[in-house]
């Protein structure tokens, strides 16, 4: 990889500390040539129902869909900017109780106008899933004739 190769555990923890993805703290865990998986680390105001002390489900959309873009951009090799077409979180049973979540998402496809995205939510046994993850992504290029800055 040279020096303008997107490099996920470069990127992740930039793109991971801003906005929405900062505040609900996603860190970096690992990648492969076309796989991304951060986690999501339990908090107590991230809780979906208070008795159960479990994640709510909209952190975990959250983490899927950063995971998503992560993965696509390190199966390119490179960052252009792409749009959520469809996210489709299956879930197969709740998080443990006061426990992470991580997000593995694979970019099995690309063409010239979208990526392909398929992932699980787990916690540490990515055979037990906590979540199963479909998406599409689409390709944004500048409009035709746009000013390039820089």
């Amino acid at each position: 990889m040279d020096d303008l190769s997107f490099d996920p555990a470069r990127a992740a923890p930039f793109m991971a500390a801003q906005g929405h993805n900062g505040w609900l703290g996603l860190t970096y865990r690992d990648h492969g040539k076309d796989w991304v998986e951060l986690e999501l680390p339990w908090r107590a105001d991230l809780v979906g129902e208070e008795e159960q002390q479990v994640l709510a489900s909209g952190p975990i959309v959250s983490l899927m869909d950063m995971a998503s873009g992560l993965a696509i951009w390190t199966q390119m090799g490179k960052f252009q900017p792409i749009a959520t077409l469809d996210l489709r979180v299956d879930y197969a049973r709740p998080a443990k109780p006061h426990g992470s979540v991580f997000g593995r998402a694979r970019c099995y496809r690309t063409t010239r106008s979208a990526a392909f995205i398929e992932g699980v939510a787990h916690e540490g046994d990515l055979d037990d899933p906590v979540a199963r993850v479909q998406a599409v992504f689409m390709s944004i290029s500048p409009a035709p004739g746009a000013v390039r800055h820089g």
